[in-house]
């Protein structure tokens, strides 16, 4: 449940009383127990948590572009935390969770509106911090946003769990020990894609870009460029920049010349892509040459579903998968509203409950030892198989979906999509010391 204070809070006592110096804070922490189990860790972030109430905070958007992917990120974390306090869903089955709360103690939430702007984001995520005294943060739906509250979180050592945000900057050249990902990224995108599209379209095509000017468009264009020339043999035309949260394409699109394009690549999200891959098809493109949309999601998928029909993406999930706990979710989200989950909802629910497991693991919500909870565990109940969150970057190493828009007479209101292929994660990925993971410094614990 959400809730909303502006008492003085712990965070702003200790603020206050600085010169006590770090022993009186490791006195402090030690006399009051903060969730730890009694153990002598030093205040750190917001650790240790007073009373018997501990605080997650759902910092999505409400409003802009990603929107809708924020409603149902909200659903999901709703969903999550409704579980952990009183069973149900993933919680009945993950054996570090029981049912009672976090560590003994109730979870509560506060939540707020990034806006999709990143400014908007790091300012609604301190007042969580600063205000509410949050011991873990979570949302995204824009990698710029993401960017931003884990940068923040880094200094402030409160974690991050991302929900939505597909950047190779996420766990690349701006990775930070406070955040993991388990979602896939704009090169593992470029992995899975590019060898479906080589075999159904032919090799040596030409291909044209249009991209969201920002993190995550700038990552993925790069990533599609890159595997697109590698695996099909395929050249670039030109790749081209639009402004995050455009709603008319129509004169880039009147740009891309037919006569040399053979795919056209729109690198847009959420409500971006339910404005220019309609245009393209208004345009007529789709009659001279075939048209991707590399990140899918169904929000998206419903928004221009007319448009859809043959046109290839990957996704991050889908309540279709044959699979025991893609079930069991689907199955809890639609008693709960009705409805089958996005992809943003099952993102929300798992990096909430990996959190909350990963501290019963740690027996304390002492930040850098969840941390070390969460790095490098294997897990394989999340809904895609065997997964790893990997300890030297935080990226999630999992199997990656390819899906295909179906054609209006297959639709029904919850299957819009087809999922083609399952990329295994071992046909994915790449070393620590290669693509996004070379440019990782995950910076410190903050218990060195």
């Amino acid at each position: 449940m959400a809730r909303d204070t502006t008492a003085l809070s712990r965070r702003d006592v200790l603020k206050a009383s600085g010169a006590a110096g770090a022993a009186g804070l490791a006195g402090l922490a030690g006399c009051t127990g903060g969730g730890g189990g009694g153990s002598e860790y030093p205040a750190i972030g917001n650790y240790p948590v007073e009373g018997d109430e501990v605080v997650f905070g759902y910092n999505v958007p409400q409003s802009g572009s990603y929107s809708q992917e924020g409603e149902d990120e909200l659903r999901g974390y709703r969903l999550a935390e409704k579980h952990l306090n009183n069973g149900g869903g993933w919680v009945d089955d993950w054996e570090d969770l029981s049912g009672d709360g976090v560590l003994g103690k109730t979870v509560t939430s506060v939540e707020g509106d990034t806006a999709t702007n990143p400014d908007t984001a790091r300012q609604s995520a301190q007042r969580m911090i600063n205000r509410d005294n949050a011991i873990m943060i979570s949302g995204g739906s824009s990698s710029a946003v993401a960017i931003a509250v884990q940068g923040l979180c880094q200094e402030e050592k409160v974690q991050f769990q991302c929900c939505l945000t597909h950047s190779n900057d996420t766990t690349g050249p701006e990775c930070v020990r406070y955040s993991t990902r388990e979602m896939f990224n704009a090169y593992m995108t470029g992995q899975a894609l590019a060898p479906v599209l080589a075999e159904e379209y032919g090799e040596d095509l030409n291909f044209y870009q249009l991209f969201a000017d920002y993190s995550w468009g700038q990552t993925q264009q790069a990533s599609m460029e890159q595997f697109f020339t590698e695996v099909g043999g395929w050249s670039q035309v030109e790749s081209v920049p639009t402004p995050l949260g455009t709603s008319d394409y129509s004169s880039y699109l009147a740009d891309v010349p037919r006569d040399e394009v053979d795919v056209l690549v729109l690198n847009h999200y959420g409500l971006d892509a339910a404005n220019s891959l309609p245009q393209a098809i208004e345009q007529g493109l789709d009659q001279d040459m075939e048209i991707v949309v590399p990140l899918y999601n169904r929000l998206m998928a419903e928004a221009a579903a007319g448009s859809i029909d043959g046109i290839f993406g990957t996704a991050d999930w889908s309540w279709q998968l044959d699979e025991e706990y893609s079930q069991s979710f689907t199955e809890a989200f639609r008693s709960e509203y009705d409805k089958v989950p996005s992809y943003a909802a099952r993102l929300a629910y798992t990096q909430t409950l990996q959190y909350a497991a990963a501290a019963e693991r740690a027996e304390t919500f002492y930040p850098p030892e969840v941390i070390r909870q969460l790095e490098d565990y294997e897990y394989d109940n999340a809904g895609l198989g065997p997964e790893t969150m990997r300890g030297c970057d935080h990226q999630g190493q999992r199997d990656v979906l390819v899906v295909q828009g179906l054609p209006s007479s297959e639709q029904t209101e919850s299957r819009l999509l087809e999922v083609v292929n399952q990329t295994s994660r071992d046909q994915l990925g790449y070393a620590c010391d290669e693509g996004p993971a070379a440019d990782c410094d995950l910076g410190d614990y903050g218990d060195e």
